[in-house]
């Protein structure tokens, strides 16, 4: 059996001031790109919706950081103290539970008034589900549509695919 060598060390770089939108793996948690290692790394905050999933992820890279909750129901309350500390110069890192933050996902409204404020935002793509869905399904993948996900309930659901299927 032959060893892997050992993963580059996280760039010394010093990170911008900003709000960082970072995609997580999506099962595998070696799918995480090297650059949002950097980020979650520099970060002053990690918000994450389930912060049990992220420190996972972050124990598998021998990262300790500050987390807070940012799902629909505590963004209400975090936000204030996280647009303080962007408004202050701090770096905060925004990671979905597996994919990209915002799709799908919390945030919207984080994102939405940090930019109102001029605060920048800044998007550490990776991993993304309805691609890799799209990749190995067979199906031409010049022109693709994702309109969220469908409702669990057959009539809902069913009314949504009447209206997308114009």
């Amino acid at each position: 059996m032959s060893r892997r060598p050992p993963p580059p060390p996280l760039s010394d770089a010093p990170l911008a001031p900003g709000l960082y939108l970072v995609a997580t793996p999506i099962g595998n948690l070696r799918d995480i790109t090297l650059r949002a290692l950097d980020i979650l790394s520099a970060a002053d905050l990690v918000l994450a919706e389930d912060t049990r999933v992220t420190v996972k992820l972050l124990s598998a890279y021998g990262l300790s950081k500050t987390l807070a909750r940012y799902d629909e129901h505590a963004g209400g309350r975090t936000a204030p103290r996280v647009l303080a500390l962007l408004e202050q110069g701090g770096r905060v890192a925004l990671a979905s539970d597996a994919g990209t933050p915002l799709v799908s996902d919390p945030g919207f409204p984080l994102v939405r008034e940090a930019i109102a404020r001029g605060l920048p935002v800044f998007a550490a793509p990776g991993p993304s589900a309805a691609l890799a869905a799209l990749t190995v399904s067979g199906l031409p993948a010049e022109r693709f549509l994702f309109a969220g996900f469908l409702s669990p309930k057959s009539a809902a659901r069913r009314r949504e695919l009447a209206e997308l299927a114009g």
